[in-house]
């Protein structure tokens, strides 16, 4: 219920006292109120609110820590991603924060994460934001508000201050950002960002530690489901389609990028969706489209006309990365338990920007253990500083920055339900066709739909295939709605010898991303990836 409260407002458990009001659950048209008056966003024309991120226009991983604490440390995967942090440095931070905000105005959303009761978190958002305190209220699940519903009790507890910045030097951080998570105290604390993405891959990461715990297998993917109960996954790191091919209007949405799979099915991990904007257009991606057009909507870094308050998507002098965010009741077939069975398909997307890889291939078991490790694909030119061509980036499990416990704790995980629930599992290439970036184009998204459908209908069940030789996958021969050359990647190049050049270099990069995982790895797995 949404209420205003003063001093003593219950926040005594965080360390937060002497504040100057707290706005407790606030609603939607409440934060937009707050969020105009206090400057931090503007509308527009046909309804969502505008907001400007600052100079952190993405996450900041290199300023990710967790707390080096006994109950969690042996679990841990410590990697350049899980970097650990000394307890003292956190309580430092946690006391200089709780300083920060006396005297201030808070904003708090009490809510969940994870759609099954059976394995939700309650957590708790507190900010000195409204419009975040708004972002968090849609991409997390709400309370229910209702007789009966069970008091909520938060167990994990988010505390998001942008203004407050570390001191490097005396925290044991990178920069004046931090992120940091203490699984022992059930606390994470940020600061010096106003990047709202930080605070659902904060609570994504918290869930991705404490769901294999008990059995669940935590994922960074989105999740659709047919008329006849068919689910399918989509993994995919960003700019992969992963949210855009998920979003299809004759299947439900269930999610567009955390979820849970458990002995039960699958099970979104938000509230919401959080997408990216740039280049959005209606008639390529109408139900993401439609949402930059809804009262409700959060968008970050969305160029807007001063005078006529109308949106130019394709601006992206801010940013590529610009994103909106708004509750999975703005798709009209989202599916509104947030729950369905298992999955019958699994599809791996990379956006290939070498344009080497076939635009859809049928992985084994071995093989789909072997992607869902590499967690491949790549930036392109002009992207980031320095990116000057193409360049390979591998990401285990599709999401590594959020993987908190060893990659194979995950990839087993995989396995054992792939063999127990007979899943068939796609390699599908977003990327460029005819030519690496800068040559080629960009596969057509009709033609990527074409071929999800008919993985996921069961079309390609009964077509011929061939091998791959280079990279060691099977490719079908024919696909309905996509023209046969399309699905030999060698035979779009004008020059086939570049292309055979191109082939070699990107399997010399898969094997050798692959030797992290060789120890560990069946000799099926490690023989399932590409041949050079």
């Amino acid at each position: 219920m949404s209420q205003v409260q003063q001093q003593g407002s219950g926040l005594e458990a965080h360390g937060i006292t002497n504040v100057a009001r707290v706005y407790w659950n606030q609603s939607v048209s409440a934060l937009y109120e707050e969020a105009v008056r206090r400057r931090e966003a503007l509308i527009a024309a046909e309804g969502p609110l505008v907001c400007r991120t600052g100079q952190h226009t993405g996450r900041s991983p290199n300023d990710k820590f967790i707390v080096q604490e006994p109950s969690s440390a042996e679990r841990v995967w410590w990697s350049k991603v899980n970097r650990p942090i000394d307890g003292r440095h956190f309580d430092a931070l946690h006391k200089r924060m709780t300083n920060y905000v006396e005297g201030r105005e808070l904003f708090v959303q009490d809510c969940y994460a994870g759609a099954d009761p059976r394995y939700r978190l309650p957590v708790r958002i507190i900010t000195e934001h409204a419009w975040h305190s708004l972002f968090a209220r849609h991409m997390f699940i709400d309370v229910p508000d209702s007789a009966g519903a069970p008091a909520h009790t938060p167990e994990f507890t988010v505390i998001d201050m942008p203004g407050l910045t570390a001191e490097p030097g005396n925290h044991g951080t990178n920069s004046e950002v931090f992120i940091l998570l203490n699984f022992a105290k059930k606390l994470v604390l940020i600061g010096g960002t106003s990047y709202a993405g930080e605070i659902k891959k904060s609570i994504f990461t918290v869930m991705n530690y404490l769901l294999p715990l008990r059995n669940v297998m935590s994922m960074h993917c989105s999740a659709n489901v047919g008329q006849a109960g068919d689910v399918a996954l989509f993994f995919g790191l960003s700019g992969t389609g992963k949210t855009t091919l998920s979003s299809d209007p004759e299947r439900g949405l269930i999610g567009d990028d955390e979820h849970g799979w458990s002995d039960e099915g699958v099970f979104n991990l938000e509230g919401g969706c959080y997408a990216k904007m740039i280049r959005l257009s209606a008639e390529a991606e109408p139900q993401i489209y439609d949402t930059t057009r809804r009262f409700g909507t959060v968008l970050e870094n969305v160029k807007m006309d001063a005078i006529t308050r109308q949106l130019d998507l394709d601006d992206d002098s801010l940013t590529e990365n610009t994103r909106g965010a708004y509750p999975l009741e703005f798709i009209d077939n989202a599916v509104p338990s947030g729950q369905a069975g298992h999955p019958r398909n699994i599809v791996m997307l990379t956006a290939d920007a070498f344009g080497v890889l076939p635009p859809i291939a049928k992985l084994s078991s071995a093989g789909a253990m072997y992607h869902f490790l590499s967690g491949y694909t790549a930036k392109v030119a002009g992207t980031e500083k320095g990116v000057t061509e193409p360049k390979a980036t591998f990401s285990t499990c599709f999401g590594a920055p959020f993987m908190v416990l060893h990659p194979t704790v995950y990839a087993k995980f995989l396995g054992d339900r792939i063999a127990r629930h007979d899943v068939r599992v796609w390699l599908v290439n977003t990327g460029w066709t005819g030519g690496p970036y800068g040559v080629g184009t960009r596969m057509k998204i009709a033609h990527t739909r074409a071929m999800i459908r008919a993985a996921l209908s069961g079309a390609l069940d009964n077509v011929p295939y061939e091998t791959d030789t280079t990279f060691n996958l099977s490719v079908p021969q024919a696909c309905p709605g996509v023209p046969g050359e399309v699905l030999r990647p060698r035979n779009t190049w004008r020059d086939q010898l570049a292309y055979d050049e191109q082939a070699r270099r990107l399997a010399k990069m898969f094997t050798d991303n692959f030797r992290a995982f060789e120890a560990d790895a069946t000799p099926d797995v490690v023989a399932a990836g590409p041949r050079g």
